[in-house]
């Protein structure tokens, strides 16, 4: 995160992972919670196995590993 604040202004991550939406309604709501005013970038990720996300306690997915630069684009 470097000295940038996180999506939802936090300085800290909530999980030691990497968030996955798993539909665009989710991806847009991440999107919506931007509160630093700024642009967001949204990344789309390929060839993560859906059996290895883990629920944060919201209901939302994260992949408590690395993904490969190899598997992500900018969307």
């Amino acid at each position: 995160m470097g000295a940038a604040p996180g999506i939802a202004g936090s300085r800290r991550p909530e999980v030691e992972g990497i968030f996955v939406c798993r539909s665009e309604e989710e991806a847009g709501f991440f999107l919506q919670i931007n509160n630093t005013g700024g642009p967001v970038d949204l990344w789309s990720v390929d060839g993560v196995d859906e059996g290895l996300l883990l629920d944060n306690g919201n209901g939302f997915a994260y992949l408590p590993d690395r993904i490969p630069a190899a598997q992500v684009r900018l969307a």
